[in-house]
């Protein structure tokens, strides 16, 4: 079945039944009852919930769904308020000594609390009868039983489809994309004989249908093919309707033949197009099943060269139709500014100007393409509403202010907004909340995958799966999110994402967060509260907050955000007023102290305290028996972790490194890391351990690394030769699920021999040392999933490429004063998945050589300081996929002879981006320069 809002009250149900056997005596029936009750109004929930999507359902009926969510929500609060008083019990009774709750049941006072659960279970299962029972008479019924929101149901016919302008955009409002455009119209005309499909992939508004049909209507298109079929799919499709449709156009002859079955049609339409060249557009499909249905009807023995393009929003179902190695997937980008530019004129300036923008209106203009961020769907109609405003920049000032309004209330752009929201509306209910989590976030935020894989399991959107982390879960719903093109992301360090939303989607969320109630936004422009959200996120200042937000028992989730002051007492009563909290985000708050007062929210799981100034965990944390994330990276001075932390066994994740300009600042001594002590090895759920130090550095704390099996990140700062190194690459050895090893060195002179580690953790994804190494460990060469490589002050005298060039999946090599001879030389296909390189501090090279065909998905590449190199080597010109070079503290030769007037500026002139980086006059911080900016050549004259 479905799931809907009431899925994880359920499973919480469930969790209690079977986790709580003992506590729940004498309740246990109301609980079993109650969760039945749920299951049987979950398929109503469907039915009104699909209806709500298409606009069909009744105000009666949306009042009805909003108090099942009231419902939903007071129940999860009863169970959160029995667990919290459970533990609470517990704690008090056993002065902070938890074992484990269910070991408690023999002693605890849990009566009254087992009485005061079946009273509140009593009444919300009389509630939901009465609920249940008002659903049917506002005509809401089982979802299986055929609802008229049916997936094989069409949408009502009087409902006009607004992406029915991409099917008619006339020839002068055009903006030619040449070479995407003929590359298509080649791709129909020539190629094989064979049948072959063209997949159009992209998000909503990137002009699929557009594109789609300048290509279907092109003169040489008509020409060429016989039969022409063009089938709008959209969200919920039938096949017999899509069949019929296919048959209205290519056999129209037949069209009073009668065909009472889906076989029947298939069969006609085989017939058919066996006998001519066609070309078929299947637009907007939505489902991954539909390719699979469909191209039954579509022969691929004839060999006339057949066309099928598809355009979608998901890569999935994209991908799913290549069936051959002559079918191709097209991703279509986000367009250049160029052409944003192009088409805004072309659309704001119709009528006037001769479609050019007058000089007073062009730094507005440019912002108001920039809000657009590329979709020429939101380009052409922010550029229509524009074009019907008074030309002045008073008038289009008053207008961009207010354009967030405008999307969702003015008819000329609210299609916009509906296009765009069809992408949530087709989302499962599991993958709503985890998208809907993107508007907690201020807007262009950037947010890395593991943060919000905690941040999702905490609030208990994550469903476990047989065989798979909840971590591993969170992530394919992330992918789920990325291949629908609602989530974009940038790869960095070789393995995470950083992902973000487009600005107009993240206006989307906003919306539905608004209207379920999903999160409340306070900031100094909205000092406002509604009591009935889960989760708080505070923006720019606490002042007045606690007297908008009172008492609220509701909130859940707490999230901090670009904040000016957090004083103690804040903190303190946050922490008393919502003492159900299971998420505090406090990332980048100046937060110095953290109160003792954290020990009494038994209910968290998530504590963020990354880039705050917290010197002191308190040992009051040995209190959270559910905490599962304590997050301290970058935290500037928390340097020990009491020994009270080791009683949490939820605890799955620490992080605790440090924020450092390693290229810059990075020194052997710096005080990197947390201390660990004795007991670590209790915390066996442990999934990351990083960055620690093992203090003493004693062969038993070493060793008790060994029980840690589950462990996918381990990172160990403060290394010596005096550790017993075959006892760590032992215990390493033991960690068969490591993904991520980092090893730092003490001091520069200390020599870690990792020879030993024969067996290297055979998932192992990313390994960076930061140490002396006698020679390169010949295991490194073995990793066949390695994908990024980090290798700081190695200072090998034989040349390491050798040994790294076959690594088959490496995607991002790091290197900084790893060698010391005079010549690096990149091999003939070598390193052929290598995306990101950095070569830095080579003092002694004097030459590298890149052989035609090494590196050949080379994208980002980071050169210097090369003090023995006199200039740019030739062979950089041999990269023809470069996107981005970036240069550091080179000689002023050296980078002079690369400017647009230089004699080398030949090698480098096919990269879209070239920067120079220098320590600034302060010698604190880097200062960026571009290729040929009369800044960098002052800055050149300077030095000379």
């Amino acid at each position: 079945m479905a799931e809907t809002f009431l899925s994880p009250v359920i499973d919480k149900l469930l969790d209690l039944l079977n986790q709580q056997v003992t506590l729940l005596k004498g309740v246990h029936k109301e609980v079993e009852s109650l969760k039945d009750e749920l299951k049987i109004i979950q398929p109503f929930l469907i039915d009104a919930e699909k209806k709500l999507a298409k606009d069909e359902l009744s105000d009666a009926a949306k009042e009805w769904l909003k108090q099942m969510r009231e419902v939903a929500e007071r129940i999860e609060d009863v169970i959160d308020e029995y667990l919290y008083h459970l533990a609470h019990n517990h704690h008090h009774h056993h002065h902070g000594l938890i074992i484990s709750i269910r070991r408690a049941a023999g002693y605890i006072g849990s009566v009254k609390l087992r009485r005061n659960l079946a009273s509140k279970i009593k009444d919300i299962n009389e509630s939901l009868l009465k609920v249940q029972k008002r659903g049917i008479s506002y005509g809401l019924r089982h979802f299986e039983e055929g609802s008229s929101s049916s997936r094989i149901t069409n949408r009502d016919a009087s409902v006009i489809d607004p992406r029915l302008g991409s099917l008619f955009i006339g020839e002068d409002e055009f903006v030619r994309i040449d070479s995407t455009t003929n590359e298509l119209i080649r791709s129909l005309l020539e190629g094989p004989t064979t049948r072959s499909v063209i997949s159009l992939v992209g998000q909503g508004g990137i002009g699929k249908t557009t594109l789609a049909r300048k290509v279907y209507t092109a003169g040489n298109v008509r020409t060429h093919f016989e039969y022409f079929a063009w089938i709008t799919v959209s969200q919920s499709y039938n096949l017999e309707k899509v069949l019929t449709t296919m048959k209205s156009q290519i056999c129209p002859t037949n069209e009073e033949e009668h065909v009472e079955t889906i076989e029947g049609l298939i069969e006609l339409l085989r017939q058919h197009l066996q006998t001519k060249r066609y070309v078929i557009v299947f637009d907007d499909v939505w489902e991954v099943d539909f390719w699979r249905n469909i191209k039954h009807v579509l022969p691929s023995s004839n060999n006339k060269g057949d066309r099928i393009i598809v355009t979608t929003r998901n890569t999935r179902i994209a991908y799913d139709a290549k069936d051959t190695p002559f079918d191709h997937v097209q991703e279509l980008k986000t367009w250049s500014s160029e052409l944003a530019w192009e088409l805004f004129c072309k659309k704001a300036f119709r009528f006037e100007f001769e479609g050019h923008c007058p000089k007073e209106l062009e730094q507005l203009s440019h912002q108001i393409i920039s809000k657009c961020h590329g979709l020429p769907l939101v380009i052409s109609a922010v550029a229509g509403l524009f074009s019907k405003k008074e030309k002045t920049k008073l008038e289009w000032g008053r207008v961009f202010d207010n354009l967030n309004y405008e999307f969702e209330k003015n008819p000329q752009l609210t299609s916009v907004f509906k296009i765009l929201s069809f992408s949530y509306d087709d989302l499962p209910y599991y993958l709503k909340t985890c998208f809907l989590y993107f508007g907690i976030f201020p807007e262009d935020s950037k947010i890395y995958n593991k943060r919000l894989y905690s941040l999702w399991i905490a609030e208990n959107f994550i469903k476990s799966r047989k065989g798979k982390t909840e971590e591993e879960v969170a992530e394919e719903y992330l992918n789920e999110l990325i291949h629908r093109n609602l989530v974009s992301f940038e790869t960095v360090n070789g393995i995470e994402k950083e992902c973000r939303v487009h600005d107009l989607i993240h206006d989307v969320i906003l919306t539905k967060c608004e209207e379920l109630c999903f999160c409340q936004i306070i900031n100094q422009s909205k000092l406002r509260f509604k009591g009935d959200c889960r989760r708080l996120a505070i923006h720019n200042t606490t002042k007045d907050v606690l007297n908008l937000v009172g008492s609220n028992s509701k909130i859940r989730s707490i999230f901090l955000f670009d904040i000016d002051e957090v004083t103690e007492s804040f903190i303190i009563s946050l922490f008393q007023k919502f003492q159900l909290l299971k998420v505090f985000d406090f990332e980048n708050a100046p937060l110095h102290k953290l109160p003792k007062e954290i020990g009494n929210l038994f209910n968290l799981k998530y504590l963020n305290l990354r880039m705050t100034n917290v010197k002191i965990i308190p040992k009051s944390i040995g209190n959270l028996q559910n905490l599962q994330m304590l997050n301290l990276n970058k935290s500037f001075y928390a340097q020990d972790l009491p020994i009270e932390i080791y009683k949490l066994r939820s605890l799955r994740h620490i992080l605790a490194g440090v924020l450092i300009n390693y290229e810059k600042d990075y020194r052997f001594d710096s005080d990197i890391g947390v201390r660990i002590h004795k007991g670590i090895g209790n915390l066996e759920e442990l999934q990351t351990l990083s960055s620690v130090r093992i203090s003493p550095s004693t062969i038993e704390l070493v060793k008790e690394l060994e029980k840690l099996t589950k462990l996918k990140k381990l990172g160990i700062q403060h290394l010596t030769s005096g550790i017993s190194t075959e006892t760590l690459c032992s215990s390493i050895e033991r960690m068969s699920q490591l993904e991520e090893l980092h090893l730092h060195a003490k001091t520069e002179e200390e020599i870690l021999d990792l020879k030993s580690l024969s067996s290297p953790p055979p998932f192992l994804r990313y390994l960076s040392l930061f140490c002396r190494l006698q020679q390169l460990p010949k295991w490194i060469s073995k990793l066949q999933n390695l994908q990024a490589l980090v290798l700081w002050f190695s200072r090998l005298t034989e040349e390491p490429l050798k040994y790294l060039k076959g690594l088959p999946n490496l995607a991002y090599l790091r290197m900084v004063e790893t060698y010391v001879g005079d010549e690096l030389h990149f091999e003939e296909g070598g390193f052929k998945r290598l995306k990101h390189l950095r070569v830095i501090h080579f003092k002694e090279m004097k030459e590298m050589k890149i052989e035609r065909d090494a590196l050949p998905q080379l994208e980002k590449l980071w050169l210097g300081s090369f003090p023995s190199m006199s200039e740019m080597p030739s062979d950089i010109q041999l990269l023809k996929g470069l996107k981005s070079l970036d240069i550091m503290d080179m000689s002023r030769e050296f980078v002079v002879d690369l400017q647009p007037n230089g004699a080398g500026y030949w090698k480098i002139q096919h990269i879209p981006s070239v920067n120079f980086w220098y320590v600034n006059s302060m010698g604190e911080m880097y200062e960026t320069y571009k290729l040929g900016e009369s800044n960098l050549l002052e800055r050149l004259q300077s030095n000379s």
